[in-house]
């Protein structure tokens, strides 16, 4: 695809990368056939080929419109496109970089702005986040619906182990996970410490920036990006082995942070080595699977659907691992025929574009149900949230699972 960039983005990071990742696009379409958008709306400028031309037209110096905004909103951000496309095109960041400007040049509806806003404040500042989350599951019956499927019940407490081991790695907590669904952690630290690795938890790392990123507040996700980066390096210089990451969307995030913290002379080395250093737990723990199978006590549960997230298969290019090893712990382990595509989590966009985001879910659970599993697992948080909501049928990470398998 040929490129003419008007003034405003030329010779710029932004230009630069935008070019790039355009000249890639052969205009083959075959990204349409896996967009969950383009099926659900059927219009070409909600896939992946019609966003990509919108964006053209706008680093060209084409006019930007409110309608280009709302077709880039309506993007999940899921990249299934990424693992179908034949040349490499790189849209996750593409997209992103089409946001920004769009941004910047179209003024949102009041309304849109209020809760842009209010989502980028407050989901990833935890000292807000965590006592609304407790105050909303004790009223949990009493909310509206639509209020009480963002709340779910509250769970009882693992217990965090408190053995010290000489293998330490970091485990980044998230900020919602903590509260909405915190044996997710510590189930997580109960498997690593039954594998002789103590997992440490950085205090003052928080939200690893894909909130307020995917929003377009671009400076302020910077600022979540540093200071975890501040967070984590002096365990990282102490000899912290990995950083373990449970929620495949936040793991997706911080794998970017050599990339997007590239021009920053006082990070740019260090985010590179964050980068490197950051693992999903389903890149880890398939190395223990000996161990972890002569650990495992019994299997109440014998039978799974498998609803791999977006975040994990096509952000971190991670399929099969979760699989494999469950299926290693005698569990068998069922995918949907729609595998690939998203359940409609994607963050907040279950807030911004709730009746594509429900009707992407109505339409996993139909596939998960058909595989009549027992209970269905994921890898991510928010999905986990999000399917739960639809469902009666248990929903949780696979690793809780695992936990299960070796503790009871």
């Amino acid at each position: 695809m040929q490129t003419n960039l008007a003034d405003f983005i030329r010779n710029t990071p932004d230009g630069e990368e935008a070019d790039a990742i355009l000249r890639k696009c052969v205009h083959c379409g075959f990204c349409t056939a896996t967009c969950p958008t383009y099926q659900l709306l059927g219009d070409e400028l909600d896939g992946p080929r019609g966003r990509i031309y919108l964006i053209k037209q706008m680093v060209e110096g084409a006019p930007v419109t409110r309608s280009t905004q709302l077709h880039l909103d309506r993007c999940l951000t899921c990249r299934s496109c990424e693992s179908t496309c034949p040349s490499g095109v790189q849209y996750g960041r593409l997209v992103e970089i089409g946001r920004k400007h769009v941004e910047a040049q179209v003024p949102r509806p009041a309304s849109q702005r209020i809760l842009r806003r209010f989502l980028a404040s407050f989901v990833p500042n935890s000292a807000l986040f965590s006592p609304a989350m407790r105050i909303g599951q004790h009223v949990r019956p009493l909310l509206p619906r639509k209020l009480r499927d963002k709340v779910p019940a509250r769970q009882r407490q693992l217990e965090w182990p408190s053995t010290t081991h000489n293998r330490k790695m970091l485990l980044l907590a998230g900020c919602v996970q903590p509260s909405m669904l915190p044996n997710i952690n510590i189930a997580t630290a109960r498997v690593f410490d039954a594998l002789g690795i103590e997992l440490v938890v950085a205090p003052d790392a928080g939200c690893c920036g894909a909130i307020r990123l995917h929003l377009g507040y671009h400076d302020e996700a910077l600022d979540d990006i540093r200071r975890n980066i501040d967070a984590w390096w002096p365990y990282v210089e102490g000899g912290a082995e990995a950083i373990v990451m449970n929620a495949s969307g936040c793991g997706a995030t911080v794998k970017e942070y050599g990339h997007l913290l590239r021009h920053d002379p006082n990070y740019a080395e260090k985010a590179a080595r964050i980068s490197e250093l950051t693992l999903d737990v389903a890149e880890i723990l398939p190395n223990f699977e000996a161990e972890l199978a002569a650990l495992t006590r019994r299997r109440a549960v014998h039978t799974v659907a498998f609803h791999p997230p977006c975040t994990l298969q096509h952000g971190q290019q991670i399929r099969g691992k979760v699989e494999h090893l469950l299926n290693s712990l005698g569990i068998e382990v069922r995918l949907p025929a729609d595998s690939h595509l998203c359940c409609g989590s994607a963050g907040t966009y279950s807030l911004t574009q709730p009746a594509l985001s429900y009707k992407l879910r109505d339409q996993k659970l139909d596939s998960l149900y058909a595989l009549e599993p027992q209970m269905i697992v994921s890898a991510n948080v928010g999905c986990i949230s999000h399917l739960q909501s639809g469902t009666s049928v248990p929903v949780a990470h696979w690793i809780q699972l695992v936990e299960h398998l070796l503790f009871g």
